[in-house]
């Protein structure tokens, strides 16, 4: 009789689980399903790096849902995990970290997908021999992809000056020529120190690169990361102030060979295989050359009237210089929001957002629950389907679907994007998009001189 009734509460028991996760996965799916309909709105699918499911050997757990901080990236659908929204993905590789069998593996985009990415092989090397491309400028984001890449192309280099593989040796000639000093550029002259290869970094505008230039207390790592020779950060979050503090401390090492304010205005390749590289201040001449440019390029203007106005800006440096003002941020990305936010907090402050659809779409999840907040607040008055169509001295003319509204205004940021250095990369010989050489021409172009 006791047995009876044990098996008898144990069967229930696994009846009132089997019944919670069945709920539960019919709510999981009817999210996956709402947030796939929700994102076709937006984007056709993943722009750069993202998963991989392998539908054979997901179990649908679930896991890789949970373990995405950007939000409804990936879902569970008919028991399967699927890509939801690709657009919002930014190739961490947490979900595949966490997969308990396996089922994700991270991969790039279809050439076609990315028409504006450069053509790269696995080791980050262009079409021209010897030049390679790391960072967000090869279509990956994040902090962590940048410095890995910074790491692993120094060590393609050094394995190919000790296999021979490069131009000779010779007086004024570096190993490698590494443009751009942000997270990709810093990892990678760290590598050159430790693999005791010769190096020169060229930087235009400040050490750190574009992060120097993210709103202040800006979050800009999701995930652990390593420096070389410096070791790993554990902390799964970062301000940009600690980030840039630690770069500070780099920046003052006597075998750090970084020009910053020194802008590349032209690259060459010699039929020797050397590169001469043209900047503002000089020439270096280089075995091999790195591209850690990032994406972000010249800013994308409106073509708004008054937008030459000196209270027009495109970068928010630091938000606290910035008090007891009436402020119009434009745009509807990461970076508009977060500066809205930064700027908000500072005192007495009134921040109105403006941007030209009528929702956030493409922001991470931490920053679309930290915006409702400041709202709810009050703390920022965001207006849709709005776009700016004159800015004047003492006000801003905002068409709002339509009727004209003039709000007063001191300051006003525009975060349209920016123009990738895509025509720089074409004039270097670099294959840009959808087109693709053959061997015999990519090997051609990697022998040529290319002037930009």
């Amino acid at each position: 009789m006791i047995g009876g009734l044990t098996y008898l509460l144990f069967a229930l028991v696994f009846l009132l689980a089997e019944i919670s996760y069945v709920r539960k996965a019919k709510r999981m799916e009817a999210h996956a399903r709402a947030g796939a309909e929700k994102g076709k709105l937006f984007s056709q699918g993943p722009r750069a790096q993202h998963p991989h499911i392998d539908v054979g050997r997901c179990i649908g757990c679930g896991t890789c849902v949970d373990a995405c901080p950007e939000g409804d990236v990936l879902g569970v659908i008919g028991g399967t995990a699927a890509i939801i929204n690709g657009h919002k993905c930014i190739g961490h590789s947490l979900c595949a970290e966490a997969c308990p069998v396996g089922a994700i593996t991270i991969v790039m985009a279809d050439p076609s997908i990315g028409a504006d990415l450069p053509h790269l092989t696995p080791e980050f090397e262009t079409n021209v021999t010897n030049m390679f491309i790391v960072g967000e400028l090869g279509g990956l984001a994040l902090v962590r992809n940048a410095v890995n890449q910074g790491r692993d192309g120094i060590d393609v280099i050094t394995r190919r000056i000790r296999e021979g593989n490069v131009a000779k040796a010779a007086a004024g000639i570096v190993d490698v020529c590494i443009v751009g000093a942000g997270p990709a550029g810093i990892s990678a002259s760290l590598r050159a120190i430790e693999n005791k290869i010769e190096h020169v970094t060229v930087e235009q505008d400040e050490f750190g690169g574009t992060v120097a230039k993210y709103p202040r207390q800006k979050l800009v790592l999701t995930s652990p990361v390593e420096f070389p020779m410096y070791g790993r950060f554990r902390k799964l979050e970062i301000s940009k102030e600690e980030l840039l503090g630690f770069w500070g401390k780099l920046s003052k090492r006597a075998d750090l060979n970084v020009r910053t304010q020194e802008k590349v205005e032209g690259i060459i390749k010699g039929e020797d295989g050397v590169f001469t590289i043209q900047t503002s201040k000089g020439v270096h001449r280089s075995r091999s050359v790195i591209l850690a440019l990032g994406r972000r390029g010249t800013p994308r203007k409106l073509g708004v009237k008054g937008e030459e106005l000196s209270k027009v800006m495109y970068g928010l440096i630091e938000a606290e210089a910035y008090t007891n003002a009436k402020i119009l941020v434009v745009g509807g990305g990461d970076g508009a929001i977060e500066a809205a936010m930064g700027l908000a907090h500072q005192k007495g402050n009134q921040v109105t957002l403006s941007y030209r659809k009528e929702a956030f779409s493409r922001i991470k999840e931490r920053n679309a629950q930290r915006i409702q907040e400041c709202i709810r607040k009050t703390m920022v008055d965001v207006i849709f389907n709005s776009n700016p169509v004159e800015f004047r001295a003492p006000s801003v003319l905002l068409d709002v679907n339509g009727p004209l509204r003039e709000i007063p205004n001191d300051y006003v940021w525009i975060f349209a994007g920016g123009t990738p250095p895509n025509e720089f990369l074409q004039k270097l010989g670099v294959d840009v998009g959808a087109q693709d050489l053959t061997a015999a021409a990519k090997k051609e172009a990697g022998l040529k001189g290319h002037a930009a």
